[in-house]
């Protein structure tokens, strides 16, 4: 056995993962910290001055969050009803709230009572913001009517009954003081001008509107809902730019980067996609565990809060660089030092020896090379080596059937054991990289284990699982093959062919022509 070729571990590239600067920028985020709220959080925004906390509307309080605290430094609990909304003026010293008795509140952060109270609404407020000067609100309802506010008057300046449906959404540019935007589930997307008193642009959607958000050069509108993602120009009348389908259920909220230069989505499917505002393209997507309600993105980017229909506050903070360290290090050897006499040219009387280089085999391999099968199998399906380096496992189960000792390897496993193997089939069969040999392995399993099946509730239920996947995947692979003899029969249709017809020449006699048809 001195000469045992070692097994090539064969390496599998994982489709479709490209590593771009977005990816590393936005993978550059901490392990979320998650945080139960009393019910759906409904609203998430952070305050534009430092220190960045943010308000999370959710059930009938809003909590003020501090940026890197799990417990809510204050709260704002004093609405009749549920509150839907509540949105940071520009210097984070005001909060205005709006909730489903139709009131629109104004918080001093400083305090707990409210400063001001707008009653005029007939149904639920889902929608406030400030105007650009900051003595002005903006609120949408239920009751189809968008209002604005006098701060120091505690006042109603105008009211804009345009909608014919449920007001859900709005914003006010930060540029022009008169200048607001609302969307409605009239499936349109209305700008209204306080000077005019009634809405200078209207956009068609499509469907109910459930977000819009301004860039802040005020040229740019974007707007949400149903699946589709649309960007509107305002400096060409409300020109449609594109319209961006990349989300599987309704699309509930929008946010932007710091810089500009990248739009976020939220959405039922629960996803977060970011976009490029250059190429409308997506460039990273974030999964979650629940349906997306809303979104919101610090400062710089630095953290991603994100609030889900099952009262779970995602937080996400951005990694710290690594700081270096102030320890002078002891000099080591130049590099020149390890390589001296490697580049030396041997001479016509020198004798040349060649040291041989020992390799030393892995343990798995020393395993395979003593026959010890079942010892190779066990060192590959520990949790470091099938989460980690799964392709490595899949390799020595490659060579077992090559063998053809799999079934001896796998056969003769307790109950421990045998749930590890069921474990990873089940984590990795799905892969189309792993697929054409797992599914052999987890056929021997089945067969070799199926009469002792009922002796462990564990193992029956995972068994159960990996069967089905099986089955699903045989399933794929039929359809697959289906579809391919499809293809093949639309290329063959698709192909030009020649077809010879007689021709009647002017002395009598047939000629034959080609024809391609």
């Amino acid at each position: 056995m001195a000469g045992y070729k070692p097994v090539a571990i064969q390496t599998y590239p994982i489709l479709g993962e490209k590593i771009t600067q977005d990816t590393l920028y936005w993978n550059n985020y901490k392990t979320p910290v998650q945080i139960k709220e009393f019910g759906a959080v409904s609203k998430v925004d952070f305050s534009p001055q430092p220190p960045y906390n943010y308000a999370v509307t959710a059930s009938s309080r809003i909590h003020i969050y501090g940026r890197y605290s799990q417990e809510p430094i204050k709260t704002f609990s004093r609405f009749k009803d549920t509150a839907y909304c509540a949105t940071f003026r520009q210097d984070g010293r005001l909060l205005v709230a709006g909730s489903e008795d139709g009131g629109v509140q104004l918080f001093d952060i400083s305090g707990r009572a409210p400063l001001r109270q707008f009653e005029g609404h007939t149904k639920a407020v889902h929608s406030v913001d400030f105007t650009a000067d900051k003595y002005h609100v903006v609120s949408g309802a239920d009751d189809y009517t968008v209002k604005l506010w006098d701060i120091p008057n505690s006042k109603e300046i105008l009211t804009f009954k345009e909608h014919s449906d449920y007001v859900r959404c709005g914003c006010a540019s930060k540029l022009n003081p008169d200048l607001f935007v609302t969307g409605s589930y009239d499936h349109t997307v209305k700008v209204f001008d306080a000077r005019t008193g009634q809405s200078v642009l209207s956009a068609e959607h499509g469907q109910p509107v459930e977000s819009v958000l301004l860039f802040p050069s005020g040229g740019l509108l974007v707007s949400a809902g149903g699946r589709y993602v649309k960007v509107w120009d305002m400096l060409k009348g409300g020109q449609l730019l594109v319209s961006l389908k990349n989300h599987h259920k309704t699309v509930t909220c929008l946010c932007l980067s710091s810089s500009g230069q990248r739009l976020l989505s939220g959405s039922l499917d629960r996803k977060v996609k970011v976009y490029s505002t250059t190429s409308y393209k997506v460039v990273h997507s974030f999964d979650y565990t629940a349906s997306i309600l809303s979104l919101a993105l610090a400062h710089e980017d630095e953290t991603i809060v994100v609030g889900m229909t099952n009262g779970i506050l995602s937080v996400k903070h951005r990694k710290s660089e690594a700081k270096k360290d102030s320890v002078p290090r002891r000099r080591r050897p130049a590099y020149r030092t390890f390589i001296k006499g490697k580049n030396y040219m041997k001479q016509q009387d020198d004798i040349l020896i060649n040291r041989p280089s020992k390799k030393h085999l892995e343990l798995y391999d020393r395993d395979l090379k003593n026959f010890r099968i079942s010892k190779a199998l066990d060192r590959v399906l520990e949790p470091t080596c099938t989460i980690k380096t799964p392709e490595i496992t899949v390799s020595i189960i490659k060579e077992l059937s090559r063998r053809g000792v799999l079934a001896n390897a796998l056969a003769g496993r307790d109950e421990k054991e045998i749930s590890r193997v069921l474990n990873f089939l089940i984590r990795n069969l799905s892969q189309p990289r792993f697929a054409p040999v797992l599914i052999n392995a987890a056929e021997i399993i089945i067969d070799i284990y199926l009469p002792v099946i009922g002796q462990s509730p564990v193992v029956d239920k995972k068994f159960l699982i990996l069967q089905g996947l099986v089955e699903k995947e045989i399933d794929y692979q039929r359809e697959l093959l289906e579809t391919l003899g499809m293809m093949d029969m639309l290329f063959a249709t698709m192909t030009r062919k020649e077809t010879v017809l007689p021709h009647d020449t002017s002395d009598g006699f047939l000629e034959n022509n080609k024809i391609e048809s």
